[in-house]
């Protein structure tokens, strides 16, 4: 597997292009803005997007997706849950940053908790992680955990946000990415990366 990070969009979200090396084919996850790095480092690498897949709803990350589907030729997938934000996109983005009006970010499926994606050699998990949003998942790629913004380093997302939850985020922390070892890398929405080991002693969750 191999991955490489762009940060985008008007509130510095994480897109992550992860692919494999021997059959080209990739994958990116989350999608805040279009991004000719991204368009620039797929042709060069000669390489087919089948999927963008969206850890969550909010605007911040997915303002880039329908330009960047119609580029990459890729299909979207969101968990249902999140399809009222991605619908009411203007009304939420502009209750924050006072976002210009956005078309509705057009998703092809939806992921569902156990869902099972192939590209190349890897496969993704797709872990249901309510809490930040009713809709949150997490994608895991063998020892890799993309968390979107259930978990950051040190902390986790907020809940005071439509379809928030605080003892939702708590429950999908600890009893379900808590129960991951400890060697697991955790790709977040925002910031940088951290380990499992890490945050079962030192997350903010905890206290």
């Amino acid at each position: 597997m191999n991955l490489k990070t762009y940060i985008a969009g008007p509130i510095d979200a994480n897109n992550y292009l992860i692919w494999d090396n021997q059959t080209k084919e990739a994958v990116l996850i989350d999608c805040s803005d279009y991004n000719e790095n991204i368009l620039t480092d797929v042709k060069t690498l000669n390489l087919t997007v089948k999927y963008i897949l969206l850890t969550h709803g909010h605007f911040d990350h997915v303002l880039g997706v329908n330009e960047m589907k119609k580029a990459l030729g890729a299909k979207t997938g969101l968990h249902k849950n999140d399809e009222v934000l991605t619908n009411n996109i203007n009304e939420f983005g502009n209750i924050f940053i006072g976002l210009p009006e956005q078309e509705t970010p057009k998703i092809d499926f939806n992921v569902k908790d156990g869902d099972v994606f192939e590209f190349g050699n890897d496969k993704i998990k797709v872990l249901h992680t309510p809490g930040h949003t009713e809709g949150s998942v997490c994608y895991k790629i063998n020892d890799n955990l993309f968390s979107g913004d259930t978990m950051f380093r040190g902390s986790y997302g907020r809940t005071d946000l439509f379809g928030g939850n605080f003892k939702k985020i708590n429950e999908s922390i600890k009893n379900i990415l808590f129960k991951l070892d400890d060697n697991i890398k955790i790709y977040p929405g925002h910031g940088e990366k951290s380990e499992m080991g890490y945050e079962k002693k030192y997350n903010d969750i905890n206290r």
